[in-house]
């Protein structure tokens, strides 16, 4: 009873009861300044979130790329061979990282096997030739020719790694094109779902492996690019220099005139799928049109013989048997 007369006693006292209102008014003064502070920046701790969850992808691209053979030094008794003559001055090619880059043999290895191969196949060739003509004598050459046939098998052998280079990157590119729209397929539905580029490029590069593991390879060294070259413009350009098309370079362009611009990469993507679905839908009618070409010497050297004797056989062997009856 005491709190309640306590509690009437200064209702009833005006000066009581604006010193206890006075009081309630700063205290929830005091509690607005304070709760702000107490309660943080939403958006600063989710954007914060996001540039760590960034750096961690970031550090987990880095060592991706790490274990590929692009930081792979070169050691071994080739690369002593190479340092020890020179090769890569001696026999200096300006393209021969592209290609090599383009076969899929990235790193200062296979540059040093592909020198050292250019040094020693002629030799191999050369002594292939001289066994062979001079020898076995499988092939009877005389005079000068017998002595420039050793020649052609020294430039056979020089020329015989780049012409294996250039078939290995053809085959390679065969591979890449034929998955390549299906994947600019998926890089516009992950990229319409809200995926940022990177995280597109690395689902991507995942989900196409079945179809095409050389793709798929170029597709996460694009996404570790990404992750630590300063301009993305330059992750674009390596993917077409990798690869060597027309159509990739292409998309590779219009991703770094979306990424400078800032035009939606949802509509660029769009028009580059729909345009190497029809660059692969021509190249394989070209192919079909050129079959019948194709096919004429080997009907005319396999199946008309066959079909000469299928239709002639059976009137031969009756006029050889009325000749016989005929003698006798």
């Amino acid at each position: 009873m005491s709190i309640v007369s306590e509690i009437s006693n200064i209702a009833s006292d005006p000066a009581a009861a604006a010193s206890v209102l006075a009081a309630v008014g700063i205290f929830a003064a005091v509690i607005s300044v304070v709760a702000p502070m107490l309660q943080g920046d939403k958006l600063n701790t989710r954007l914060k979130e996001v540039t760590n969850r960034r750096e961690q992808l970031r550090k987990q691209s880095r060592a991706e790329l790490t274990n590929t053979s692009l930081k792979r030094e070169s050691k071994g008794a080739v690369a002593d061979l190479n340092a020890k003559f020179n090769l890569q001055k001696l026999l200096e090619d300006p393209n021969v990282e592209a290609n090599l880059q383009r076969a899929g043999l990235r790193g200062p290895g296979p540059v040093s096997m592909f020198y050292a191969a250019r040094m020693i196949a002629p030799f191999v060739g050369l002594a292939l030739t001289f066994l062979y003509v001079f020898v076995l004598e499988a092939i009877s050459i005389d005079g000068p020719m017998r002595y420039g046939s050793l020649l052609f098998g020294m430039a056979a052998g020089f020329y015989l790694p780049n012409l294996y280079v250039s078939n290995l990157a053809s085959k390679r590119q065969q591979s890449i094109m034929r998955a390549f729209p299906d994947s600019l397929d998926m890089l516009l539905i992950c990229v319409e779902a809200g995926m940022s580029i990177e995280m597109a490029f690395q689902k991507v590069g995942r989900e196409i492996g079945t179809a095409s593991v050389e793709l798929a390879e170029e597709l996460m060294l694009t996404t570790a690019e990404l992750s630590y070259l300063q301009e993305r413009r330059m992750a674009y350009e390596n993917l077409a220099s990798r690869t060597g098309h027309e159509g990739v370079k292409a998309v590779c362009l219009a991703l770094g005139q979306a990424e400078r611009y800032g035009t939606p990469l949802g509509d660029a993507l769009r028009v580059m799928a729909k345009e190497n679905r029809d660059m692969r839908m021509s190249q394989a009618e070209k192919k079909a049109a050129a079959l019948p070409a194709q096919l004429t010497v080997p009907m005319i050297l396999f199946f008309l013989p066959v079909l000469f004797m299928v239709v002639l056989g059976p009137a031969y062997i009756k006029f050889k048997k009325n000749n016989a009856e005929n003698g006798g």
